[in-house]
């Protein structure tokens, strides 16, 4: 797999994708990456997927329309990332709703699957309460809707 080189990713199909490197920061004393960091990255790629699609958060934020939050997550570690490993995150939308979209994201080394999370994001009022989603930004969304989630595969995770 090819990492992609602009800074807000490449949409591929179904799919975005969003180079990190694994920096020192990143690391525990071991050189392994902090298990929290994974949420970082992934937090990362879901900001640049909406500026790819053509969301403008800050701008519905400022007008008072809304908000995407997290609102669900899991989590699977498979494998480390380890000081300056290249790590392409991949996320799909596997579902979508009125006010909520449900994705999979998954954390690679090359072929290897280090961390996936299954994941669901509302759209909220400012004040918290969900809200029907911009109807443009789920049409953005509806054009990159993808399958059933995949699953990691003991093959793809090196633990055949």
């Amino acid at each position: 797999m090819t990492l992609p080189h602009p800074p807000d990713g490449v949409l591929d199909g179904p799919r975005h994708l969003y180079a990190v490197r694994v920096y020192y920061e990143d690391t525990d004393l071991s050189g392994i990456t902090y298990h929290a960091n994974y949420l970082r990255w992934f937090e990362r790629a879901r900001s640049d997927l909406l500026r790819r699609l053509g969301i403008d958060q800050r701008a519905a934020i400022e007008s008072g329309e809304g908000a995407y939050a997290l609102s669900e997550v899991n989590l699977r570690y498979l494998l480390p990332a380890r000081l300056d490993d290249d790590v392409a995150i991949e996320t799909r939308c596997t579902e979508l709703r009125a006010a909520s979209c449900r994705m999979h994201q998954v954390a690679r080394r090359g072929t290897a699957i280090l961390c996936e999370a299954h994941l669901r994001v509302g759209f909220l009022t400012l004040d918290g309460r969900p809200r029907r989603q911009p109807e443009d930004w789920r049409t953005a969304f509806a054009r990159f809707i993808d399958a059933p989630e995949p699953t990691a595969t003991p093959e793809a995770t090196g633990h055949a």
